[in-house]
């Protein structure tokens, strides 16, 4: 894929002028304070790299699902401040992201100067992906910027709309790397070895079938693994199963065969009478009535440890058990370390596969850990993701 890039854009000259940079600083918040900077210290190289061009940089982004209402718990002003903090300069904060206060607050901006906008989705006209909200942020800059991998799969104004407006769009340092990244796992360097963990089946259906014909060795983690499970008549328990998707995982694992690919299930669990802290577990190689699957069993993590030691190319999403809770946590754990260890060209993304990474302390010796969630997977079913394609026309 061919987009204008970061460095064709400061080539041509940004000094004086406003450019409009779509973040996603959508980081959680705890007593009003921000919990975790991952993905500000992420969004730094784009935004430095225009601070030093002499740019007048505006930073937009969406936080959390307000739904169109203004909700001050779900404000960015403590996002401005310690955006601030991380790039060793003043960031200006506005209260609205468009309007009259955002077209003032932009005006104001002088050379090398940064201003933070207010939650984008403050406003209902940014997932309806509506006009006059596109056109009301585009007025706000001259040239755009999308360094958002994480939202580039929505249509919404701030990603797809404002952009033909724009005299002049790239994408940002965080996003090509995504990108490039995940162009590795499309085209692997082989042994492929794809690790998904979840939920539901339903929840990766697509990706699921995507990779089961692509992917060397699939390996199935999580509560979606018994409905797999289910499906080849293996006993599942209180287990969560998807029963109308029975037939999917059949489909799915029917697939894998005919390419001649191989799909690993667990083999033993860690079962537990609820899916609490505190409940009574064990370890079994087949789970019991009335018993519930939370996590894969030390064999089945031994196993897709082999797996990952022998790929060139690994990618993760999802995990294991319930890894929220820390005594149904370590097979979760780990994957993270086989990952680690692994001398494979490794893409870890989902919050909590990237949470057990720095819980596990490996991120350093992942290639890359992902910021994309659901834009990863759909990137990687080979969908074309609005973000982009609204880039690749500009």
């Amino acid at each position: 894929m061919s987009l204008p890039d970061l460095d064709g854009l400061i080539a041509a000259g940004v000094a004086g002028r406003r450019v409009f940079v779509r973040a996603d600083l959508n980081v959680p918040l705890r007593d009003g304070a921000v919990a975790d900077d991952t993905r500000i210290r992420a969004s730094l190289p784009t935004l430095s790299r225009l601070v030093a061009a002499g740019a007048r940089v505006i930073v937009a982004s969406h936080l959390g699902r307000p739904k169109g209402e203004r909700k001050p718990a779900l404000s960015l002003a403590p996002v401005a401040k310690l955006l601030g903090e991380r790039l060793g300069r003043e960031v200006r904060f506005c209260n609205d992201c468009i309007g009259e206060p955002a077209e003032q607050a932009a005006a104001a901006l002088a050379d090398g100067e940064v201003l933070l906008l207010e939650n984008l989705r403050f406003h209902a006209g940014e997932t309806a992906n509506d006009p006059e909200m596109a056109s009301a942020l585009a007025r706000l800059a001259d040239d755009y910027v999308n360094d958002a991998f994480g939202t580039a799969h929505r249509a919404h104004a701030s990603t797809a709309g404002m952009v033909p407006h724009m005299a002049r769009a790239a994408a940002g340092d965080l996003l090509r790397a995504e990108l490039e990244h995940l162009e590795r796992v499309r085209t692997p360097e082989r042994p492929f070895v794809c690790l998904l963990g979840g939920a539901k089946v339903s929840d990766k259906l697509a990706v699921l079938e995507a990779l089961a014909e692509r992917a060397d060795t699939l390996c199935v983690g999580g509560a979606m693994a018994y409905t797999f499970l289910r499906a080849q008549g293996l006993p599942t328990g209180a287990s969560l199963v998807e029963a109308d998707r029975v037939e999917d995982a059949k489909r799915i694992l029917a697939s894998a065969a005919a390419a001649g690919r191989r799909v690993l299930l667990p083999v033993d669990h860690v079962v537990a009478e609820r899916p609490e802290a505190g409940a009574p577990a064990r370890t079994v190689r087949e789970i019991p009535d009335g018993w519930l699957g939370v996590d894969v069993g030390p064999e089945t993590a031994a196993a897709y440890g082999e797996a990952c030691a022998a790929a060139r190319t690994i990618f993760w999403n999802g995990p294991m058990g319930i890894f929220e809770i820390e005594a149904f946590s370590e097979g979760t754990r780990a994957v993270a370390r086989a990952v680690a260890d692994s001398p494979a060209h490794s893409v870890v993304g989902g919050g909590d596969s990237l949470a057990a990474v720095h819980k596990a302390g490996v991120g350093e010796r992942i290639s890359h850990l992902s910021t994309g969630g659901g834009a990863s997977l759909e990137f990687l079913e080979g969908k074309a993701l609005p973000g982009l394609v609204a880039l690749e026309k500009s």
